[in-house]
């Protein structure tokens, strides 16, 4: 196409803009290391967040500093690592070998400088001061780092990348080893904070990667004497049906075994990497876990799907030079174990293959236990096999025109998508249509979907997920999140409960969370279901508040939203007789210009966890279950009377 062609369809003024652009040598611009990190921070460390989320940037800076201590461990040096954080600030302190006096600016501020270069020093590492600890170094408003290596010690300060104070090399009496301090710059992390709730995780991946390894964070130690076995045992939260699998071999572990819950639950490692988005050893290690069984059982009717439905295992792997699919490293790429080793896919392959057939065989209870399950999961998916067909075809017609679901742009302009989108992208699941239709109309289109309820949803406690293909509400919201074949297809990163703050509202917001735990656990586990809080009361200066509806400035009109009788009872005080309340019955109460504040930036989403010392099957069988009488005994014998009108 011509110059001439393309401008056919242009208004004139944007061709004449084009031909105002000059393009010349003071358009080429070269950024230094550290400009350049602090201007594109998602090239290297993904999104930036507040600290709300696990993936969050300032938790990645924090695995920058945490893999290159790991990577001295694996080589043989310092047993334990001191991490202590506050709300704002990082220290870590390795006992490995220290990095070399000569080069710890270098290796700390220069780009393509590192010890893991030399495939023979470092031959399975994943940090070592490459590019993350420069990222680190950038990122941050302060970041020190200190080595300590045989008798002397050298301290480096810097900020925002640029050096404030560098010692000299001094005498010392310090064990080997480097401190790393940082605190991630607040003009780029804006209002984050530290939560231990996904440091704790973090930290406990690489205690059961590295066996013999402790941690010490906050003052709280941490350390796995069986690795992968330690790490299943504390992250079932269903009872295991029988005895965890746990094999190990020349860079290779993996621990296996099933439960009674929906789905496959899958924990995958590389060089002590948690790769949260998998990669080609999880892919491997799936195909080969399922080929491996259907061989054994020597059962041709039986599908892979068969083998997989309500497995829980974990499989880590070391790989000379890995490749990941971002700096994040949450997604490995690699083809090949090494340069002169096989393809992961073969090098998992051909371990399975020969462990797993030979441990079957020698553990006959096992292997039965396995078989019956493998059995169960097959009647279940032959009893569905005709009802999904149906159920599929009339989701298909029904979101031809389903007003139930009104999707995001960056859904509806691209089934790809963008990724950061996808992931800013979330669906309310509403109560009504008085509720869909307030947030519908302050939404923000482009990454915000809504999804209305007609009336409450049926109780899936103990029913088969045939269920889910026979009722249509279930249907139309499985094909609205797109996640019947694999919940790795789900379109929202968030998917947000928003309910009324009534018995009712709270009542649904119940039937959702059992849906989402009956049939879909992993979305819980993986983090994309939240419940939507707004606020129960309105309190506002009756003299000088506007009546518009709209959010007021709480300084300026005296208007205050408050969530929790707290936050009530102090309004009050603050605007004293002058002040009127309003009580939010429902969602649908809430005017759209209103609803403005609570869904937007400063939006309250409490995320929905689910822990082993929860004991979620046994809330679910007393409050879902068909023990009637056993509840209302529960209720009888706690209820509480605080006078003679209110129950609580």
């Amino acid at each position: 196409m011509t110059l001439e062609e393309s401008q056919q369809d242009m208004p004139e003024e944007d061709i004449e803009a084009k031909i105002d652009i000059e393009y010349s040598e003071d358009d080429i611009v070269t950024l230094d290391w550290k400009e350049h990190i602090r201007r594109r921070p998602g090239m290297y460390i993904g999104k930036l967040g507040d600290g709300s989320n696990s993936d969050d940037g300032i938790y990645v800076l924090l695995k920058e500093v945490l893999d290159n201590t790991i990577d001295e461990y694996m080589m043989g040096y310092g047993k334990q690592i001191i991490v202590n954080i506050d709300e704002s600030s990082v220290s870590v302190r390795d006992y490995g070998r220290g990095i070399p006096l000569g080069k710890l600016v270098e290796a700390s501020s220069k780009m393509n400088t590192g010890g893991k270069y030399d495939s023979k020093a470092f031959k399975k590492s994943v940090g070592l001061n490459g590019v993350g600890l420069k990222a680190v170094n950038a990122l941050s408003s302060m970041f020190v780092i200190e080595s300590v290596r045989d008798g002397q010690k050298k301290r480096v300060e810097f900020n925002c990348g640029n050096i404030v104070s560098e010692s000299d090399v001094e005498a010392t009496d310090e064990p080997n080893g480097t401190l790393v301090q940082f605190t991630p710059d607040a003009t780029i992390f804006r209002n984050y904070r530290y939560h231990d709730e996904f440091i704790e995780p973090l930290i406990s991946n690489y205690t059961y990667l590295n066996t013999g390894l402790v941690f010490i964070f906050n003052g709280k130690r941490f350390v796995s004497r069986n690795g992968l076995l330690d790490l299943l045992n504390a992250r079932m939260t269903d009872q295991s049906l029988y005895p965890i699998i746990h094999l190990k071999g020349d860079d290779i572990e993996v621990a296996l075994t099933h439960t009674n819950q929906y789905g496959e639950e899958y924990y995958s490692f590389v060089n002590g990497q948690y790769t949260s988005q998998g990669g080609t050893h999880l892919t491997a290690f799936k195909e080969a876990l399922s080929r491996t069984m259907k061989d054994f059982y020597g059962k041709p009717n039986f599908e892979y799907s068969d083998f997989r439905n309500g497995i829980v295992a974990a499989i880590s792997i070391k790989v000379e030079e890995p490749v990941f699919e971002s700096q994040t490293k949450t997604k490995l790429g690699s083809r090949d174990i090494g340069p002169d080793g096989p393809t992961v896919a073969k090098f998992v392959g051909d371990f399975i293959k020969k462990e797993l057939d030979n441990y079957l065989h020698k553990e006959s209870a096992t292997a039965d236990a396995i078989l019956a399950k493998v059995q169960d999961n097959e009647r279940d998916r032959k009893a569905m096999a005709g009802v999904t067909k149906r159920a599929r075809e009339q989701a298909k017609k029904i979101n031809l025109h389903n007003k139930k679901l009104l999707d995001c742009r960056v859904h509806l302009n691209d089934t790809r998508g963008d990724n950061d989108k996808k992931l800013e992208s979330s669906i309310f699941i509403t109560e009504g249509d008085s509720a869909a239709g307030s947030i519908t109309k302050i939404r923000n289109v482009e990454t915000q979907a809504v999804f209305s309820l007609r009336g409450k949803p049926k109780n899936t406690y103990g029913k088969t997920k045939k269920m889910v293909y026979e009722n249509e509400e279930f249907n139309l919201l499985q094909a609205a999140l797109n996640i019947e074949d694999s919940i790795d297809n789900l379109r929202y990163n968030k998917v947000i409960i928003a309910t009324d703050a009534d018995v009712d509202g709270m009542h649904i917001r119940l039937l959702l969370l059992t849906f989402f735990l009956q049939y879909f656990p992993d979305m819980i586990k993986r983090g994309h279901i939240y419940i939507l809080q707004t606020p129960l009361f309105r309190v506002r200066n009756k003299k000088t508040a506007k009546r518009t509806g709209r959010k007021h400035n709480a300084d300026a009109d005296e208007t205050y939203y408050c969530y929790t009788d707290a936050e009530r009872i102090n309004a009050i005080n603050k605007l004293g007789a002058n002040a009127e309340i309003t009580r939010f019955k429902g969602l649908g109460e809430i005017s759209p210009e209103e609803f403005r504040g609570f869904i937007g930036p400063d939006m309250r989403a409490d995320k929905v966890t689910m822990h082993k010392e929860d004991g979620v099957a046994e809330l679910l069988r007393f409050y879902m279950g068909k023990n009637t009488i056993e509840r209302q005994n529960f209720i009888i014998e706690n209820l509480v009377i605080e006078d003679d009108t209110q129950f609580s």
